[in-house]
Parts: C-alpha cells; structure tokens; sequence
C-alpha cells in the first residue's frame, strides 16, 4: 500500500483513473504519487468483471467499481466523477492514466492553485505529445458538473484529450504547464510493453467510432450550450 496522504477534508482535488488488467500500474502510480508529495486522493475506476479485479482491491486505496459496458476508459471515467461528485465536495478533478507517472514534486497543488486562480482546464508536460495533448489533465469542478463527467457521453478511449485541448481552448482557459512533468509511459515512445489492453483500445473500430462522435460533438448544439454555460 502506498503511503501518501488522501483525506477528503484537506483535498480539492480528486485525481480519478480507470484501469484494467494492470493492478501493477495502479502501486506504479501510487509510488509516484507518494515521491512527489501528492495530497489529493486517488481514485482507482475498475469493472466489475476484469480478471484481476482482487488485485486492484488489495492494491488501490480507494477503489470504485462498475458494471462493464464498453471497452474504453470513458465511460468509467464519467461513472467515478459522477459517484465522486454525489458522495465528496472537491473542488476539481484531474484524470491520469493508469500509465501516467507524476515526476514533480506537489504537481497537483500546482494544478489546484492553477484552477483556484483561473478556472477551466490545467495539464503539464508529459514528455510525450507535449503542448500538444494534455493527455492527462485537471478540470475546474463546474465544468464536471456540467457534463456529469469529464468528457462527453458516447466516447469510447480516444480523442478526450483532443475534446480537453478544444473546451480549454474554447473557454480561453486552457493553462499548459512545461515545468509540470507527468509523464506518459506509453508504448509509442517505448516507455511500456504493448499489452492486450493497448490493442483493445486502439482497434481501427473504436478510433473510427471516438473520431465521429468527437467530431459531431463539437459542431453540436449540446457542445454550445455546454460553453453558454460555463
């Protein structure tokens, strides 16, 4: 069990990242959070029928599950910031990725202090795409609220960073952070074994059905209102 402090009380910021098949990553990301002195509690995202599920349960601090529906990270993304939102009352949140390993020491303060002073979406250098992609990223409370999540529902695994960048940059509230480093330990870049789950996520399929709904999102009616609201 990782050592680093989560209490609710102090917090104002959750970090939530759903997972599957890599209950390693989640001690991985733990320890990366205890080295750089993190305070905001982790909140590990799991289905109910992955195969190593007794795993993440001795393994994560905090550990919420739900019923598998799809074969991406979205929807169980939403589902937690949803619980999070009815059961705490934190102020932001931030997602990360199973294979994201913060390097900077109080990084989610940073973050925080960041939004506390500016609203609307922060992320840092993840050594990966950069400025480019905020890969992962933390998001201003009301915005949650808004779409009951962090990303827009019928999303699947891809193009949430592409919907973060856009919204930031829409809301003119987007704050990139290259001192910041939370790195990407992602295949592409061989920092990480290609795994069942990166092909899983990554199928012709899913890239096809996440670029069209991402793309009809943003020329939606619903996108509009979502910015006439925040």
């Amino acid at each position: 069990m990782s050592s680093y402090i989560q209490r609710d009380d102090f917090a104002t910021m959750a970090i939530v990242t759903p997972s599957r098949g890599r209950p390693e990553n989640i001690a991985q990301l733990q320890r990366a959070l205890s080295d750089t002195f993190t305070t905001s509690p982790l909140w590990v995202v799991c289905d109910d029928d992955d195969p190593t599920l007794e795993q993440y349960m001795e393994t994560a601090e905090n550990l919420m599950v739900f019923p598998r529906e799809s074969k991406g990270m979205a929807r169980p993304l939403n589902l937690g910031v949803q619980q999070l939102l009815r059961e705490h009352q934190f102020s932001h949140f931030a997602f990360l990725g199973d294979d994201h390993r913060p390097r900077t020491i109080r990084w989610d303060q940073m973050w925080i202090d960041m939004l506390q002073d500016h609203g609307g979406l922060v992320y840092g250098d993840d050594l990966f795409q950069h400025e480019n992609l905020p890969t992962a990223v933390g998001m201003e409370g009301r915005i949650a609220m808004q779409l009951e999540g962090m990303v827009p529902s019928g999303l699947i695994h891809l193009y949430l960073d592409n919907f973060w960048k856009q919204l930031g940059e829409d809301l003119n509230k987007l704050m990139y952070l290259p001192d910041c480093i939370i790195e990407h330990m992602h295949p592409l870049i061989g920092k990480a074994e290609v795994d069942e789950g990166y092909i899983r996520v990554n199928a012709p399929e899913i890239y096809d059905a996440d670029r069209l709904r991402f793309t009809q999102y943003m020329a939606s009616a619903e996108y509009q209102s979502l910015l006439a609201a925040l």
